[in-house]
């Protein structure tokens, strides 16, 4: 399991949003809606790469946000389990 701490130890790093696959099949209108939605959680949307997929695990609400401003960018921590030196 990933921690929080071990989340924020990752660099964000520029994704576009069409490399995205989303994991959650459920969107919460007053979270997207929400002014502060990230007030307790990280300011940036947390993705894993394994098998060369993008997965979109935490932040859909922050990227569909951004698709509605008419962004295709946003910033994202990546877990890349396909990197070899991760054990």
């Amino acid at each position: 399991m990933v921690s929080s701490r071990d989340w924020s130890e990752l660099a964000p790093q520029q994704v576009k949003l069409d490399q995205l696959v989303t994991t959650k099949s459920t969107l919460d209108l007053e979270t997207l809606l929400s002014e502060d939605s990230t007030f307790y959680g990280d300011l940036f949307p947390h993705v894993v790469r394994y098998q060369g997929v993008l997965y979109l695990e935490d932040g859909v609400h922050r990227a569909l946000r951004s698709a509605l401003h008419h962004r295709s960018v946003i910033h994202a921590r990546i877990l890349d389990l396909d990197d070899d030196s991760i054990s």
